[in-house]
């Protein structure tokens, strides 16, 4: 079964709608709700043809800033032959809706719905979207963290259908990571996983932490901790915290809650 997940169409709303949303800014966490993703908010790149995208999160000093994520919308026959313009930048690209053609290195790929590719910071890459509906994925972008003596990490192509959950000690099942790179591999200075709970499941304890996260919801709905508040999100809507941000949650039923995870690892901390 095809998993399901939650894209924006952009679009504008009526002049009769409320004022009031879930948008959220603090100094500690934002929560950037999808009714916020509409079409006066998007942004567009050099070298992309007929694409738009959402900003979703940028390197901010004295907030979240090891990492930016988009959610890019390329319509038929659009893409680019010179997608990323910043040179030392590792990406992770993650289909929600439709599919594209990746080609990495010279080599051709596919990349349907739930297709995961990370990218290397040397490789050289283009992206387009050949089929005959529009394409959204995520796009997120880092600054890789060169070590002396370890290699940069190889090319990855593979769909979250294809890889097996890690379910988490003590749960029976009710909590579980998709890790789409091997946690051991020092080579990688982030990981992008996907999160699964079943109804009713929690994260049981307050995480706080060094880790940086993006959080976007892809199935479900929550209730979600966050420092000193709990803030009810569903899919479509994005989480983005700095550092020590506390964070624990309620998965709310009926469905799975699944959301699409990035966190910075495996690296000094720079003095």
């Amino acid at each position: 079964m095809s998993p399901k997940y939650f894209s924006p169409t952009g679009g504008h709303p009526g002049q009769n709608q409320l004022l009031t949303d879930r948008a959220i800014f603090t100094e500690a966490y934002a929560v950037i709700p999808k009714g916020t993703m509409r079409d006066i908010v998007t942004s567009f790149l050099p070298f992309w043809s007929q694409t738009r995208l959402w900003v979703l999160s940028r390197p901010m000093t004295g907030f979240a800033e090891t990492f930016s994520q988009y959610i890019m919308e390329v319509s038929p026959g659009g893409g680019s032959d010179q997608p990323e313009t910043q040179s030392g930048v590792e990406s992770v690209l993650f289909v929600v809706e439709g599919e594209v053609e990746l080609t990495i290195d010279g080599t051709p790929h596919n990349l349907p719905h739930g297709g995961y590719a990370y990218l290397p910071p040397k490789s050289v890459w283009t992206l387009h979207n050949t089929s005959g509906s529009v394409s959204r994925f995520h796009w997120i972008r880092k600054a890789y963290e060169t070590i002396d003596g370890l290699d940069e990490p190889d090319a990855i192509i593979t769909r979250d259908q294809d890889v097996a959950p890690t379910v988490m000690p003590g749960t029976d099942g009710k909590w579980a990571t998709t890790r789409f790179v091997d946690p051991t591999d020092l080579r990688h200075d982030m990981h992008v996983t996907i999160v699964t709970f079943e109804p009713g499941a929690v994260i049981p304890f307050l995480e706080t932490h060094v880790m940086e996260h993006g959080l976007y919801v892809l199935e479900g709905k929550a209730a979600y901790r966050l420092n000193q508040d709990w803030v009810e999100v569903e899919a479509g809507d994005y989480m983005w915290l700095r550092a020590f941000c506390p964070q624990a949650c309620y998965a709310g039923g009926p469905g799975k809650f699944r959301y699409l995870l990035y966190k910075d690892v495996n690296r000094h901390m720079k003095l």
